[in-house]
């Protein structure tokens, strides 16, 4: 391991990029454990200062994506199944992707949501943190989640459960406290092999490492949204970028929560949610309930859900996935399919 962090740790103007093949064997000293833990720290903080090539993240990604467990869905779940990958660092805004899926799930998308507990450097509140506030089940087995997903259209996976060697690095992680590597690559294991994948980044920056990674983690079909705080949910108080991510193509539109009129103000005190918060909400919208103080995050279930409707061609226009999902909002669907999902 000493003569990868020799490599990208000579300083700012000698640190070189590792080729894809020194990456993977960096990559495999890490995830074999044949790395210390001095060594995994050194070795991230100087990515992070030097900057990760894209080669160097997909060696990685390949390299833990082998020491992942699979998911064994059926054929005919797994060619519609959806990855919804948020940040693993935790979130205090709403997390709206939750009874997005829920909705997603009750029309018959299949739907794999995945987390970790929080990490640096963010530590929010985790996807894991809130579904187990709603009394889901989240440290099944890969067997049992895809069974979920086979049966239920929605499953749930702990990562740290399904790859080991990124479980073993977490405390690491934990100490050194800053964003490696390992952020991106958690999020695009793919344990489903799932047809689509809609994943949240900060910046534009990140695009072409990120439409490059979603073409060789085995997606059909990628889209890679500028949401809050990084994930994949599109705010109502502002305009989004959007790229979907072909084999072949990228493309880049905007989203305006005004063209729908679902456009709000930032209000700061509404984006920062305890755990107890966030699953209140997500059950007072799911139950139907429609006061005004439910509006701001009611109106993201609604954007998010709509927008996705329409990308994985279930219907028409944003438009009309909107209306689908006000629809399903008012007949409570998304309770029962989370009630049903809590009970199985």
């Amino acid at each position: 391991m000493r003569q990868w962090i020799k490599e990208v740790a000579r300083g700012k103007k000698g640190a070189k990029d590792l080729t894809y093949e020194e990456a993977v064997k960096a990559a495999e000293a890490v995830s074999s454990g044949e790395a210390t833990d001095a060594q995994v720290a050194a070795f991230l903080v100087a990515q992070r200062l030097k900057t990760e090539s894209s080669d160097e993240v997909l060696a990685f990604l390949q390299s833990f994506q082998e020491k992942t467990a699979k998911l064994p869905l059926l054929p005919e779940i797994r060619q519609r199944c959806i990855d919804l990958a948020g940040p693993y660092t935790g979130r205090d805004t709403f997390a709206a992707t939750i009874p997005a899926a829920l909705l997603l799930a009750e029309a018959g998308i299949p739907v794999y949501l995945h987390s970790s507990d929080s990490l640096p450097p963010r530590n929010g509140t985790s996807l894991k943190a809130i579904l187990s506030g709603l009394g889901i089940q989240t440290e099944l087995s890969a067997e049992a989640v895809a069974d979920s997903i086979n049966t239920m259209n929605i499953g749930f996976g702990w990562t740290d459960k399904f790859c080991p060697p990124l479980a073993a690095i977490r405390h690491v992680r934990e100490e050194i406290g800053v964003r490696t590597l390992f952020n991106t690559v958690e999020k695009l294991l793919n344990p489903g092999e799932s047809y689509g994948i809609m994943v949240g980044v900060f910046h534009k920056t990140v695009i072409d490492v990120i439409a490059g990674l979603i073409r060789e983690s085995g997606y059909e079909k990628g889209f890679v949204v500028q949401g809050g705080e990084g994930s994949e949910d599109l705010p109502v108080h502002r305009k989004s970028f959007l790229y979907e991510i072909t084999k072949d193509d990228t493309q880049l539109f905007h989203v305006d929560p005004a063209d729908y009129g679902l456009k709000h103000s930032k209000d700061a005190a509404k984006d920062k949610l305890t755990l107890q918060e966030q699953v209140t909400i997500i059950r007072a919208i799911l139950e139907g309930e429609e006061p005004a103080e439910l509006k701001y995050y009611r109106d993201q279930v609604l954007l998010n859900t709509g927008i996705r409707y329409y990308l994985f061609r279930m219907t028409a226009s944003i438009e009309a996935g909107i209306e689908l999902t006000d629809r399903q909002l008012r007949e409570q669907q998304g309770a029962r399919r989370l009630d049903n999902w809590r009970n199985r």
